[in-house]
């Protein structure tokens, strides 16, 4: 038996609403922001998925692809029919390739406009 159920992944950024904003064209859903005391995120339910959650980081520095130093922290997999398409939408939202040149392979890397790796995933 689980102790847990996974409730939301957050992301911290520099720019909560632009972040969210960007998943929110990726993804579908409706970004929402809490505020609780003096910390303020936003929240993003994804239709049929995993909630994301996106709160600011003073000082954020994002993760660098393929280096541990400084390590990657996680990344996102996106499932997507047509890598092509899926790439040429993410692209125009901002995101930034990272290991997208073999396009033999199942999926491609890319980073958001805050800098988290994530991969679109014809798998």
């Amino acid at each position: 038996m689980a102790l847990a159920k996974l409730g939301v992944v957050v992301l911290d950024c520099p720019d909560p609403h632009a972040l969210a904003a960007f998943y929110a064209e990726v993804l579908g859903g409706t970004p929402e922001v809490v505020t609780d005391g003096e910390d303020e995120w936003v929240d993003l339910k994804v239709p049929g998925g995993t909630p994301l959650a996106f709160q600011a980081a003073p000082g954020f520095v994002p993760p660098t692809w393929p280096s541990p130093d400084p390590s990657q922290q996680f990344h996102l997999d996106l499932d997507v029919e047509d890598l092509d398409a899926a790439e040429k939408g993410v692209l125009a939202l901002g995101a930034k390739p990272l290991d997208t040149e073999d396009r033999t392979r199942t999926f491609r890397v890319y980073a958001d406009p805050a800098g988290h790796p994530f991969c679109l995933c014809a798998c």
